[in-house]
């Protein structure tokens, strides 16, 4: 996380990203629902069940992210951040499911084959949603960046894929325009695997949180910097992290000299949980301290 990032920017920042999702893919069921109705494509159909999976995932994230943003209270001291990968847990059932779906349409289009109509219409509509696609994903890197959202991050993926998606649709349009039709469904089928695939993604990545995993190795390397940075600190041990939503969760255990007095060792044990605040605003930091 940014260490610029306050929990007002962080909120701000969410409510950005999770608006911007709900938005966009509000207007793209809009262009590919006509768009699949004039031209009975099984590639449009599938970008259009993928949006559609995008509008329900959206809605429940932007649900999801106003929970977690709620401060800890007398029964959830450590707040609701893990509202986030449940969430995205079931963004990642709502994914599969429309892949089962969009296999069985795929299927059922190759065994009865139809010319694709309206390519012109299909073609413009695509090419809308490219666009909006990656207007979106520009928003949620940046959001990513400086919040590090469980919940944002598995949307970005999503999109994504959809941006993949809406490429190869364009793709399979123009090959089918041109005499090849089998590619439509044959394509199809390729979109839900791959999405499939980004449905176990977001589910492994939203269990570890559930199961409290540690953070990122780079970020348990900087809270050990800065505590070896304090000069009166000759070891630590024990050190514990796990995220929760826009929080992380730091607590360690500090080796002070056995001989300094309790102001003192409570003094630089102060500066070292303020060096880590500083670095991660967000975090909740615990340290035990232990004589060398």
């Amino acid at each position: 996380m940014s260490e610029n990032t306050t929990p007002v920017d962080t909120a701000r920042l969410l409510k950005l990203a999770t608006t911007a999702s709900v938005v966009t893919a509000m207007l793209l069921i809009i262009g590919k629902s006509a768009a699949w109705l004039l031209t009975g494509s099984i590639s449009v159909l599938a970008s259009l069940i993928d949006s559609l999976m995008d509008v329900a995932a959206s809605l429940l994230n932007l649900v999801a992210v106003r929970v977690s943003l709620q401060p800890p209270d007398e029964e959830h001291r450590f707040g609701h951040g893990k509202v986030e990968p449940l969430a995205a847990l079931a963004q990642a059932a709502f994914i599969a499911g429309s892949a089962a779906f969009l296999v069985l349409n795929a299927v059922d289009r190759l065994m009865h084959p139809r010319p694709v109509e309206a390519v012109m219409v299909a073609l413009v509509v695509m090419g809308f949603a490219v666009a909006a696609t990656v207007v979106l994903l520009l928003i949620q890197r940046y959001v990513i960046r400086r919040t590090r959202s469980t919940i944002v991050r598995a949307d970005s993926l999503h999109y994504t894929t959809d941006l993949l998606t809406n490429l190869g649709t364009i793709a399979a349009l123009v090959l089918a325009h041109l005499g090849w039709p089998a590619l439509d469904p044959l394509f199809g089928i390729l979109v839900a695997i791959y999405i499939c695939y980004g449905a176990w993604h977001i589910g492994h990545d939203a269990f570890h949180h559930l199961i409290d995993h540690e953070l990122p190795d780079e970020v348990r390397e900087r809270v050990k910097q800065l505590a070896r940075a304090e000069p009166l600190v000759r070891g630590l041990h024990d050190l514990r992290t796990r995220q929760s939503g826009a929080m992380e969760i730091i607590q360690l255990h500090l080796e002070l000299d056995a001989d300094l007095s309790l102001g003192e060792a409570h003094a630089a044990t102060d500066r070292v949980e303020q060096a880590i605040r500083q670095a991660f605003p967000l975090a909740d930091v615990i340290i035990h301290q232990d004589p060398a």
